[in-house]
């Protein structure tokens, strides 16, 4: 079992900025993936950002490229989600979500994560 809850979503204006956090417990933190997800308003779950379980790769979907940096801390069973440049697009709920299958290449697609965090909710105003 692996236990995940999100923290530092909120309003912030276009432009700015805010700091994600999953703090991860159970399994030990290092054995598996780590990826980021949103759901907006309407819409179906996205991919964001995908971190692996040493920190040493990490992928993001094009409409984040550059704006948003995906790290993680296993010392401190965490992982971040740094986003700038936001847009009122980026509003959404944010998930973090831990994928156990110990592959190769990391993913993102939902269904191959197994735990999933509560979701904090990002709100960005024009």
């Amino acid at each position: 079992q692996v236990q995940l809850v999100e923290s530092g979503g909120g309003l912030v204006q276009a432009g700015g900025s805010l700091r994600l956090s999953c703090a991860a417990s159970g399994r030990p933190f290092s054995s598996y993936d780590m990826g980021w997800f949103r759901q907006g308003p309407g819409k179906e779950r996205e991919f964001v950002a995908v971190i692996n379980r040493s920190g040493g790769s990490t992928y993001y979907a094009d409409s984040v490229k550059g704006r948003f940096t995906i790290s993680r801390d296993n010392a401190k069973n965490t992982v971040y989600l740094q986003m700038n440049s936001l847009k009122p697009g980026d509003t959404a709920v944010y998930y973090c979500a831990a994928d156990l299958r110990r592959s190769l290449v990391v993913s993102k697609i939902p269904d191959e994560y197994d735990y999933w965090g509560q979701g904090t909710q990002v709100t960005v105003s024009s």
